[in-house]
């Protein structure tokens, strides 16, 4: 089975563009002059896959470790099962929380349902936004979290989004 010819021209604009734009005074028409469309009717298309939830988001990924951030705490939730789509949406939702996920309980070991990634220049610095964090979120959701934790990285990993090839 081919791709239809927008289907191709999305591939090529994901495959041209998914591990960074290009850093010039204008990216946009860089990657159009690379897989040989106009800047404009690039823009509309990356529009569309946007509209369309081809793509769900384009923005800067700073290396939070260059710019000082090197304590990193995941924080863990053990949140009512009732609650637990509200406060993830509020929690997510936070400028501190760089992402935001529900995952299964591991009873009896494992209670935590909901985790948050923190950053900040010192674990102390991330204990104090988990402590206000806690705050407001019993006053926001009463009773809904029964036990909260931070676990804090101790090695550097390389993460990557998925990948896709080019079809040649």
């Amino acid at each position: 089975m081919s791709d239809t010819p927008a289907e191709d021209l999305d591939r090529r604009i994901i495959v041209a563009t998914q591990a960074g734009l290009p850093l010039v005074a204008d990216p946009w028409a860089a990657v159009a002059e690379q897989i040989g469309i106009p800047a404009d009717e690039l823009l509309v298309r990356v529009q569309q896959m946007l509209d369309g939830g081809l793509i769900r988001r384009i923005g800067a990924v700073p290396n939070h470790y260059a710019i000082g951030y090197t304590a990193n705490g995941m924080t863990v939730w053990d949140i009512a099962d009732d609650a637990v789509d509200p406060v993830g949406e509020w929690l997510g939702s936070l400028d501190a929380v760089t992402h935001c996920y529900r995952r299964p309980r591991r009873l009896p070991e494992w209670p935590y349902n909901l985790f948050a990634m923190l950053h900040g220049r010192s674990h102390e610095d991330v204990r104090a936004q988990l402590e206000e964090i806690a705050a407001r979120l019993d006053i926001r959701f009463p009773r809904a979290c029964r036990v909260r934790d931070v676990l804090f990285s101790s090695a550097i990993l390389k993460k990557t989004g998925l990948r896709i090839g080019s079809k040649e």
